[in-house]
């Protein structure tokens, strides 16, 4: 399955290169042709691909940024940045109370409710 402003792409690399028993290995590199197909024909999609490899022994490999085909670290790295060009903060400013209040605590897990899902067995 594919979903996403990416997923015909995707979809096209999945149904043509998948077969029958596959091993993992083989499944993980369909898996990032296809995503890596989706990120570069679509404008919408994002440009890093995250794996989840989901065993039949119950056991999960997420493999975050996985591949990142369109790495732009290097690039930014390499850009001569003026220091003019760095703006400080509570450089410009503002009338009355200040736009921005941040949030008094940050949420944590015990903010969050766990309901369980209902499945059809």
């Amino acid at each position: 399955t594919t979903m996403g402003s990416g997923s015909l792409a995707a979809m096209s690399v999945m149904e043509s290169g998948w077969q029958e028993g596959m091993a993992e290995a083989d499944a993980v590199k369909l898996v990032q042709r296809a995503v890596g197909a989706g990120i570069f024909n679509d404008l919408g999609s994002g440009s890093n691909c995250d794996i989840c490899v989901l065993r039949m022994d119950g056991s999960i490999d997420y493999r975050r940024n996985d591949v990142k085909p369109n790495e732009i670290t290097p690039l930014r790295n390499s850009v001569a940045h003026s220091e003019r060009l760095t703006m400080k903060v509570g450089l410009t400013p503002t009338l009355g109370q200040p736009v921005f209040k941040p949030h008094p605590r940050a949420p944590t897990l015990a903010d969050v409710t766990v309901t369980e899902m209902e499945v059809e067995s």
